[in-house]
């Protein structure tokens, strides 16, 4: 009787570490779309920006149909106008919205994750912090990153 009781306390302990780490996966490790724009802040802290500009989306990239010209704006803007080296960043947790667009006229997608960004800078002027939100949505299997130009 007491050999059984142990094999059942041995699997109910089992149990609930599998139970646990299931939950910690779950609850944890950061979604599809907060892994995107990960990446795509650690390419720009890294001042990788061609690296960057390969996971904006398709519409980004008709804003920016240059990948030299982002690349140069972005280096200039960060490191040398303002003369950061680099700067941190923290991704927020993702939340899904629905029908959303880049801007006035623009191609509405049905579902699209809102991943908040806060980025603080070490410059020349002193820190400062830029708080963003970015979009993200699949295009042709791949998670591809938005930013918010619905003020036009």
């Amino acid at each position: 009787m007491r050999r059984q009781n142990r094999r059942i306390a041995g699997m109910m302990v089992l149990f609930l570490i599998i139970l646990a780490a299931i939950v910690c996966i779950l609850f944890l490790w950061p979604s599809g779309p907060e892994r995107l724009v990960d990446d795509f802040y650690a390419y720009e802290s890294e001042a990788e920006f061609g690296k960057s500009w390969d996971l904006l989306s398709a519409e980004m990239k008709l804003r920016f149909p240059d990948r030299a010209d982002y690349v140069q704006n972005r280096a200039h803007v960060f490191l040398q106008h303002m003369d950061v080296e680099t700067f941190q960043y923290e991704v927020g947790r993702s939340k899904k919205v629905k029908d959303w667009s880049m801007g006035k006229g623009g191609k509405v997608h049905k579902k699209a994750y809102r991943v908040p960004v806060t980025q603080v800078f070490e410059s020349q002027y002193g820190i400062f912090t830029i708080e963003q939100d970015c979009y993200v949505v699949k295009e042709k299997g791949e998670w591809r990153l938005f930013w918010d130009y619905r003020f036009e």
